[in-house]
């Protein structure tokens, strides 16, 4: 019998839990990895299988499993726009363990949990690494992800990572190259689109997308997470206004003195559920675009696959039709070719 957090926490709660840390990769696989079953769905971006990924670049990203204690800090710091003033800096940290769900040479799939005090766990952002990848999607508008076509020449040596809320919903992707010339692996992405982040998006209504520059570097205690962030007033896919800069800074240090067997014990029990909503993600993306029917929070998705996954965990058989059940009501498929950039 399980000891761990036997219940997803319910709206109020998960919302204010999650609402308190920013969403946002050892040389080897670590022992958290080896406890964690892969994923075999199939999902964007596919890759393109111009030549062998370089192995730097893999172990670089390999090096972002593991257990963390994290500091997440976001300072605004250019103020743009006529007579904005910058709003205080925020502050929150969290227990993490980042998991290698998928290893396929030229893909990696990265998922992070949260321990929530003792034995408290929610399921956090994952982070899927392709190399040379053939398309991506892209945030083009209010609650609006359309896949998008990648030039070949554009990504030749390149990663694109993509990045998915806790339900596994599309959040935002980059593309770049790792650097090893200074002795620390670092990886920069194009700047691109994203949504509100969670920390804002309950409270702001001032601005509707933020325009991003990512930046992973691998340290020696562990990985950092830079962000170059404009936060913009986008209407129909249109930039309004620029309000602000600000920089964002998550620092990702490895501990061995958290017992993060709650983490594990939860992935052993959920992994294959949650790889059946990867693939019911991955088909209605596939579509070229998906459009979500929900506040800009996505409680309803939040809440009804996190119960789905404490049904799995309590004995039940959840098959896909209860996940489509979910995605019926709230996510929306839309039939596009695949748009130009």
């Amino acid at each position: 019998m399980h000891t761990t957090f036997r219940r997803p926490l319910r709206a109020a709660s998960l919302l204010a839990s999650l609402s308190l840390l920013a969403t946002g990769c050892a040389s080897t696989v670590g022992p958290s990895a080896e406890r964690s079953p892969a994923s075999t769905g199939a999902e964007p971006p596919e890759t393109a299988n111009l030549s062998a990924p370089p192995t730097a670049d893999r172990q670089a990203i390999l090096s972002m499993v593991g257990e963390f204690g994290v500091t997440f800090a976001f300072d605004e710091t250019v103020p743009l726009a006529q007579g904005y003033e910058t709003r205080e800096p925020k502050r929150s940290g969290a227990a993490e363990a980042v998991i290698l769900v998928e290893d396929s040479g030229d893909r990696i799939v990265l998922q992070h949990l949260l321990l929530m005090g003792t034995d408290g766990v929610i399921k956090h952002w994952r982070q899927d690494w392709v190399w040379q990848a053939d398309s991506r999607f892209e945030f083009t508008d209010d609650q609006t992800w359309t896949l998008v076509p990648l030039d070949e020449d554009e990504t030749r040596g390149q990663w694109t990572q993509c990045v998915y809320e806790v339900s596994d919903a599309p959040r935002y992707c980059g593309t770049g190259d790792w650097n090893h010339r200074y002795g620390s692996a670092t990886w920069t992405s194009d700047r691109t689109w994203r949504p509100l982040p969670r920390r804002e998006y309950t409270t702001r209504e001032d601005y509707t997308a933020l325009n991003v520059e990512n930046r992973h570097t691998i340290t020696p205690t562990g990985w950092t997470h830079e962000q170059d962030n404009s936060k913009v007033v986008r209407v129909d896919g249109e930039t309004r206004d620029v309000l602000v800069r600000e920089f964002g800074f998550n620092h990702y240090i490895r501990t061995d003195r958290t017992d993060f067997s709650p983490v594990y014990d939860y992935w052993d029990d959920t992994a294959a559920f949650w790889a059946q909503v990867r693939n019911v993600w991955s088909d209605r993306l596939g579509s070229g675009a998906v459009v979500l029917d929900t506040d800009v929070d996505g409680m309803p998705i939040i809440e009804g696959l996190f119960e789905l996954a404490d049904a799995v965990r309590d004995g039940q058989a959840v098959g896909r039709d209860r996940i489509d059940d979910v995605f019926d009501q709230y996510v929306i498929a839309r039939n596009t070719r695949l748009a130009n950039r």
